[in-house]
């Protein structure tokens, strides 16, 4: 597979398809003249001895202080050293992947004055797997993800280290290797390589994809557990949710209504309540406002992925040099931290119907705790403590980072976005919400074989793919092998292709 990169049309799946899945990066020619003729301006610039921030001046603070000609020649090296100062422990390859990639299609847009060996160098990593080692932590997201696209760009200078072949090894042994020359770093060069919110974004696109299909796995859980509580159909019906007119609404409701397709609930074969409570019946509007949430979050990280994120932004036809604040990392920071605050909700509602299935007043004739032999066996007792702990964890994290500005560089910088801690707390509240709907999963299906009706295809596909992990507790036994292996399952998607493959594609959410 090869992601064509033009400047204008790169999708959160072809960040997924290179970062998680190598697939090769080709710049478009028309992408790499526009980089060339941008290049070509700037040097007459130059030449001209024209004052321009970054190029022949300082940064931030120091914006105001002109360079020399030789300082110009040198500047950007100790640009990038400066601001490698980040710490923590590596950034996973596929984050580092994607943030490459960002910057290239950001190159791509004609705008950011680098000379193309260094978008070349990039596309050139990428495709053979040269990969920089680049701490987590540092960015505040704005300026650009500093630190670590600092990091990264060592790499421009044949410095730091890289992970080629599955070995970390310093990055000039790695190039080396892979047969890519070390470009260097000239006027300009540096700057164009971090002054973007690239890894923000890099992590935002595979976060979102992710949950895109988490929200998938949580209308089967949902549509599991209320099949196994003999759940009212009426609240899911079409019509009910058009007249509202949410549009992630309606994709749930019919999501589980299709999940449940079949099922002797829906024929009404089986006597239920009249109205059930909140956590069953309000399923739609709930896991619909996430979906609401992701495809508006869709649209800003898109939006950013084929943007104009640099500063100062060169426009060759015109001759004409911005500045401004491009970098600003608040577009992408504001989605990730109403993503994750949503899937911290969604996990909220998982574990109310999780309550409601182990506990014998709530549960229409379950047995406690989902277990025969209450009293000697606990059943799933336990599991639902884990569950709370792991919310409680994500409703911590949930606090907005958008909003926890600390100024910075003298207070010439005095209004950051703080968008990498939304994105590093983003997938921490994911990975927390694989392991309850893990949990939700587990007991559903455990509810589900003490029902003696027949449940929908897809329920049923449901069931059957928990219990490829996870065996039925016929007696008790330790549950913290079945959680994490059912949390991987989750993560990998497992209940959500076996769902699929049974009844076909589920909606999407935008």
């Amino acid at each position: 597979m090869v992601i064509r990169v033009d400047g204008t049309s790169l999708r959160i799946e072809d960040v997924v398809a290179v970062a998680r899945h190598g697939a090769q990066v080709e710049l478009a020619p028309e992408a790499l003249e526009r980089i060339r003729a941008c290049r070509g301006m700037l040097e007459k610039k130059i030449a001209s001895r024209e004052i321009m921030y970054g190029v022949n001046t300082g940064i931030g603070e120091f914006s105001e202080i002109v360079l020399s000609d030789e300082q110009v020649r040198q500047f950007q090296r100790y640009l990038i050293y400066n601001h490698a100062a980040g710490i923590g422990r590596p950034a996973p390859v596929e984050h580092v992947r994607a943030a490459m990639l960002s910057r290239i299609n950001v190159h791509a847009k004609g705008h950011s004055g680098c000379r193309p060996e260094i978008t070349l160098t990039y596309v050139a990593m990428l495709n053979r797997g040269v990969t920089p080692i680049a701490c987590e932590k540092g960015s505040v997201g704005a300026c650009g993800d500093l630190a670590p696209m600092s990091q990264i760009a060592l790499s421009l200078m044949g410095e730091g280290e890289c992970i080629f072949e599955g070995q970390r090894m310093p990055t000039r042994d790695a190039l080396a290797k892979a047969g890519i020359p070390i470009p260097g770093l000239q006027a300009r060069d540096g700057l164009a390589a971090i002054n973007g919110s690239n890894l923000i974004t890099g992590i935002g696109c595979l976060l979102l994809f992710d949950t895109e299909r988490w929200a998938k796995q949580a209308e089967i859980a949902a549509a599991m557990s209320l099949e196994a509580l003999l759940a009212n159909m009426k609240p899911y019906q079409a019509k009910l949710h058009e007249l509202r007119g949410f549009r992630g609404a309606m994709r749930c409701a019919e999501n589980l209504r299709r999940v449940m397709a079949g099922s002797d609930l829906v024929t009404g074969k089986l006597k239920v309540k009249v109205q059930d409570a909140y956590s069953m019946r309000s399923t739609p509007q709930v896991i619909g406002a996430l979906r609401d949430a992701l495809a508006w979050a869709r649209g800003q990280l898109e939006t950013e992925l084929n943007g104009v994120a640099d500063n100062p932004i060169f426009l060759p036809e015109e001759d004409v040099v911005l500045t401004g604040a491009n970098f600003q990392g608040t577009p992408v920071s504001m989605p990730l931290d109403l993503v994750a605050a949503g899937i911290t909700m969604v996990s909220v509602l998982s574990e109310r119907r999780l309550n409601r299935l182990l506990n014998p007043a709530l549960s229409v004739g379950l047995p406690a705790f989902l277990t025969r032999g209450a009293g000697m066996f606990s059943g799933h007792m336990l599991s639902q403590y884990t569950a709370d702990m792991l919310i409680v964890e994500q409703r911590i994290l949930s606090q907005p980072s958008c909003i926890q500005s600390i100024p910075a560089a003298a207070d010439q910088e005095d209004f950051v976005s703080m968008g990498m801690n939304g994105a590093l707390k983003a997938r921490q509240i994911l990975e927390n919400a694989q392991g309850v709907l893990a949990i939700e999963l587990i007991a559903a299906a455990q509810a589900l074989d003490f029902r003696d009706f027949t449940p929908g295809a897809g329920t049923q596909a449901g069931r059957a793919a928990v219990r490829r992990v996870v065996a039925h507790l016929d007696e008790d036994r330790p549950l913290f092998p079945d959680h994490n292996a059912m949390q991987e399952a989750v993560a990998r998607c497992q209940v959500l292709e076996a769902v699929e493959a049974a009844i076909g594609p589920l909606a999407e959410s935008w």
